[in-house]
């Protein structure tokens, strides 16, 4: 009798168990943060960023800085175990712990200049919606950034940062949450890292010296729907979607927009 063979195929059964259980009972794999179906208006899309799966293949400090720290975005996978993170980051655990805290929302739109202080609580039940296309982004809040450190430190020191670093830069990271097809048009700034949590978010991307042609108070949504499928092949940009326990980094400067396909939590370590 193969042995090899049985368990190659009993492996494989309890796989498909396994992602049966998650179609069935969503909130096991999403942590609770539920999407619903019929509100999403976005899709993941194609992925034309190199994609680095540290479990498979050696990517030291030195190949990140020599390949991309200063030149482009790449993928990673696999380089941290955030498990007890992710953890508090479920649904039940996250409001059971911090529903009463404020929390600060910006406005979705580039410049991010409105804010608004609400309990966590709230945001969650009353204010995170899946975005429309009768809504801009100066008209839309969801929590990103601005965090009290000292209200979630507990949350905060169970995160594993990516292990690579730019040389004397420090990393500050950002948390927030945000429902399907919310996320924030073209903008730059300083280097840093962007890890999905849970649910999943797309990436678009374009070099500082490529600008490209935004209304910055529409949302990514509205880019997405109107204007994607008209770029010339040229002006289409680096992007790629990114899910659970997956890394983009982007250098100085480069321009991103964000999408989150469904529910998502996510957490960035920006560097300075």
């Amino acid at each position: 009798m193969d042995l090899g063979w049985l368990w190659k195929h009993f492996c494989c059964f309890i796989y498909f168990i396994y992602l049966t259980e998650c179609v069935k009972h969503q909130e096991i794999c999403n942590g609770g943060w539920e999407t619903d179906d019929s509100k999403m208006l976005a899709t993941p899309g194609p992925c034309n960023i190199d994609v680095v799966d540290v479990s498979i293949h050696s990517f030291s400090q030195q190949l990140f800085e020599d390949n991309y720290a200063y030149e482009k975005p790449v993928i990673i996978k696999g380089s941290t175990d955030n498990t007890k993170f992710r953890k508090l980051c479920e649904k039940s655990a996250l409001l059971d712990r911090y529903g009463d805290k404020i929390v600060r929302l910006s406005s979705a739109n580039t410049h991010s200049y409105s804010k608004r202080d609400v309990k966590l609580k709230k945001y969650v039940n009353e204010i995170m919606k899946p975005q429309t296309l009768d809504t801009l982004g100066n008209e839309t809040f969801y929590w990103f950034g601005d965090n009290d450190h000292e209200e979630f430190a507990e949350l905060f020191d169970e995160y594993k940062a990516p292990p690579y670093r730019l040389p004397n830069m420090y990393g500050v990271y950002s948390f927030g949450l945000a429902a399907a097809g919310t996320g924030v048009p073209f903008h730059f700034h300083g280097p840093g890292f962007g890890e999905v949590v849970f649910g999943r978010k797309r990436w678009f991307m374009y070099p500082p010296d490529k600008q490209p042609a935004f209304n910055p108070n529409k949302t990514t949504l509205h880019w997405l729907l109107e204007e994607y499928d008209n770029l010339h092949p040229d002006d289409k940009p680096l992007e790629c979607t990114i899910s659970e326990g997956e890394i983009i980094y982007f250098p100085d400067r480069w321009w991103h927009g964000t999408l989150n396909i469904d529910t998502s939590v996510f957490i960035s370590t920006f560097l300075g």
